[in-house]
């Protein structure tokens, strides 16, 4: 081939590569078009990963709970502004026997189910009956308070079609209950005869209410593809009136850097749980709105005493100094939680200062040496493969690696990590829960140290404290003890001698930072209230 013939191609060849790069150029610097979501419809762009099942008696995580917020109602309600005002729901009003002992609630008439069906106080019974009696992982609250399959229908009964009556088995704060009903997937209130007619060999409709609804909120779930999208459409009976939107779509986004290409071209009106850099940068978009709320949920590191290395007192010990704490709350979870170190949540009576644990290698080493392992040893670590809790793994294998610790990461789904720790086979797990859905402190002690029945039997799988195989007497006892304590000041008391002696008794979850979710919203969207306990209601939500 001859020099001109050579020289032609190049020619060719570069102004081919500069139009390329002009192109791309332009697609990165110019205004994306902008689309435009039907007015009636909000579009929430969301990881569904953890969306395993919307089943009242089983779903964990914190996905269902918006999900089940609107599909279903619930007897009563906590205010979002303030979580210690109790609002009326189902139940228009509601009483506590002098003794504390029980909770009479007046349910409103004339409420229907999406089947057309009246809703009474017998399906309110028939609902948490049903809970106790598959003894799924939502059972765990009531069976905290004493409930039990067997007690249930006596303690909790329909005296009429409008009043529902729950007798305490065991002495407890009555607030608790409450709060439970406001906020636990379990207190949604079910179709009795619609899941009935979908029940297969007794299993009281388990099966198929994995993947379907039966409920009286204000949407009904018309599409559900697994790691997709979920479509719920407005139930025009709805007690309150019908919801403003049409239609909810939810679509499986994992991916934040789509979400945030979706949510300025307006492909999306909502965008949950995208990366920190991701949300900074939309807060300079004008046509956005950030919004964060703070939960009562912790991000934290879990060991399991399983393990007989995480069983002694001195590794514990060390671990809890191979954690950069400052590091990992200024660089990983600006946009995802606020920097805490104890199990009760910011902002209730009984919370204390933080005890100022910090990143100091050589401490741990000496306690690792004490512990008899000089040279460190190796483990490994259960994560989600989502940010922040990657990337808190990925630090705290740096830092586990500085005393001598070779941490293998284990990165996966819900079920690969927690359905790990709920069998109790874990080694370290990097998570996030804890509690936190009710404003007591009990709430957060219960998830993440209560622990009555250390036996592999118990399968208490809902009490992060029975994972993890920690358990202390003491302070089980006084958690029990507390929570029936009448009087106020004496209970906050309580609960602070409860997280002093977890710290001291050097529990086996150490909490890094409290959750903070942040959703970026479309400007066209109004009347969205995040709730601090997940249970955000969509009802009052319209658009431009």
């Amino acid at each position: 081939m001859s020099f001109a013939r050579n020289s032609y191609l190049h020619r060719r060849l570069a102004g081919l590569l500069a139009l390329m790069l002009a192109l791309m150029l332009a697609l990165l610097f110019s205004p994306p078009a902008r689309a435009a979501t039907p007015r009636d419809q909000l579009v929430i762009g969301m990881n569904m990963n953890n969306l395993l099942s919307i089943d009242p008696a089983g779903a964990t995580g914190n996905d269902v709970l918006g999900v089940v917020a609107n599909l279903y109602d619930y007897l009563v309600e906590l205010d979002p502004r303030d979580l210690a005002r109790v609002k009326p729901a189902l139940a228009e009003s509601w009483a506590f026997g002098d003794d504390r002992r029980s909770l009479t609630l007046t349910l409103r008439q004339g409420v229907r189910f999406q089947s057309g069906r009246p809703l009474t106080a017998e399906d309110a019974a028939w609902s948490l009956h049903r809970v106790l009696k598959l003894n799924l992982a939502m059972a765990s609250p009531w069976k905290s308070y004493g409930f039990s399959a067997a007690n249930a229908p006596r303690m909790i009964r329909a005296l009429d079609a409008r009043t529902l009556r729950i007798d305490f088995p065991e002495p407890t704060d009555p607030k608790m209950v409450l709060y439970t009903l406001a906020t636990s997937v379990s207190a949604a209130i079910l179709d009795r005869q619609a899941v009935l007619a979908h029940e297969r060999n007794g299993d009281l409709g388990a099966a198929w209410l994995l993947t379907h609804a039966a409920g009286s909120g204000p949407f009904s779930l018309a599409e559900w593809r697994a790691k997709d999208a979920m479509l719920l459409d407005r139930f025009n009976g709805y007690w309150r009136g019908p919801a403003r939107l049409r239609r909810v779509v939810m679509r499986h986004v994992p991916e934040s850097l789509s979400l945030r290409f979706m949510i300025t071209r307006g492909d999306v009106d909502l965008a949950a749980g995208m990366a920190g850099p991701d949300i900074e940068a939309l807060k300079h978009d004008a046509s956005v709105v950030v919004q964060p709320v703070l939960r009562g949920t912790s991000y934290y590191v879990a060991l399991s005493m399983k393990n007989p290395r995480f069983a002694d007192r001195r590794v514990r010990l060390a671990l809890r100094s191979l954690i950069d704490y400052d590091g990992i709350n200024k660089a990983i979870m600006p946009n995802y939680g606020v920097a805490h170190q104890r199990p009760v949540m910011i902002g209730l009576a009984a919370a204390l200062p933080d005890p100022g644990y910090r990143l100091d290698v050589p401490r741990a080493r000496r306690l690792l040496a004490e512990a008899g392992y000089p040279q460190g040893f190796r483990t490994t670590i259960r994560v989600l493969s989502d940010p922040p809790l990657i990337n808190i793994a990925t630090s705290l294998q740096a830092t586990l690696a500085l005393a001598g610790i070779e941490a293998e990461i284990l990165s996966g789904t819900g079920n690969q990590v927690y359905g790990a720790m709920r069998d109790r086979k874990f080694d370290i797990v990097v998570g996030r829960g804890g509690g936190g859905v009710e404003p007591h402190p009990h709430a957060n002690l219960r998830a993440l140290v209560y622990n009555p029945d250390n036996s592999d039997a118990a399968r208490l799988t809902n009490f992060q404290g029975w994972r993890t195989g920690f358990h202390s007497p003491a302070i089980n006892r006084l958690i029990e003890e507390a929570v029936r304590e009448p009087d106020e000041a004496r209970q906050n008391a309580m609960y602070r001698e409860v997280q002093q002696l977890y710290d001291s008794e050097v529990g086996a979850i150490q909490p890094i930072a409290q959750m903070q979710e942040t959703v970026v919203l479309s400007k066209r969207v109004h009347g969205y209230v995040g709730h601090p306990s997940a249970t955000t209601h969509l009802r009052d939500v319209y658009k431009d």
